[in-house]
């Protein structure tokens, strides 16, 4: 994707993003950092951590590698705990870490259906509570603040053997509404993204043969998103005026139909 914002308008902020270890995550991280921001990363993964807070100390970038499971709620808040101390007050939380299991519901593992509302709800809860205040002290200040979620067209589309994804992702998008109505008063900018089919390694974990073939067939027979397509949009909304809240933005790829 050609890069949209030029400079660095982040400069001075303080990001956390979440499912940094790999595709969309990482490529926000990389970007929030190259426009200016500290940026801390979050997932379970230490060893990709370190490589890309490496990798953007290398190109001039500041990045802390916080190893967290975000589903562990005191493990999210000593991390937070950490990153103010050591990054200062985060003023741009990307709760982005999500997990995609799918099958036909009788045959759906119901440890999969955990693993779904432990990851993609429950983990980006525990991390909204554990930032919201200092998203709220940065906005009080005056400053610019945002939370922003990664949901997925899959919480407004009827897509078959998605049953507890697309809930999970429904309750993403509808929670960002909700949470808008409350931190905007605050000063606090609420957003999510939905994208479409974006290459990452999500799709990988998907163990219904059906819908594996049909997501590698997508992407062989389309021009799917890039994870940086979803990274120059996040890194779009946090760059706005601060008066500016872009709220929901469904980012597809030109040629995907549903």
């Amino acid at each position: 994707m050609s890069k949209l914002i030029e400079g660095t308008p982040l400069a001075g902020r303080v990001a956390v993003v979440t499912g940094a270890s790999s595709g969309i995550g990482e490529a926000t991280a990389e970007r929030l950092a190259e426009l200016g921001a500290k940026v801390a990363l979050i997932a379970r993964r230490k060893d990709r951590l370190d490589v890309l807070a490496e990798r953007i100390t290398k190109n001039g970038g500041t990045a802390l590698s916080v190893p967290t499971d975000v589903t562990d709620r005191d493990a999210v808040l000593a991390a937070a705990d950490r990153i103010d101390l050591e990054l200062g007050t985060v003023d741009l939380v990307f709760a982005n870490a999500g997990v995609q299991l799918i099958s036909e519901i009788g045959d759906l593992k119901t440890e999969d259906w955990d693993a779904q509302i432990d990851l993609n709800i429950k983990g980006v809860m525990n991390t909204i509570q554990a930032f919201v205040g200092s998203l709220e002290t940065a906005g009080g200040q005056g400053r610019s603040a945002d939370l922003i979620t990664t949901s997925s067209i899959a919480a407004t589309r009827v897509l078959e053997k998605f049953q507890v994804y697309s809930g999970t992702k429904a309750y993403i998008s509808h929670i960002t509404r909700l949470l808008r109505t409350e931190l905007g008063r605050k000063n606090v900018r609420v957003s999510t993204v939905e994208p479409g089919m974006v290459n990452t390694e999500l799709p990988d974990h998907v163990t219904d043969p059906d819908a594996s073939k049909l997501m590698a067939d997508l992407i062989n027979q389309i021009d799917v998103l890039r994870s940086a397509d979803v990274a120059e949009t996040v890194a779009f909304v946090a760059a706005l005026p601060k008066h500016v809240n872009l709220t929901e933005l469904t980012i597809l790829p030109t040629a995907q139909a549903i």
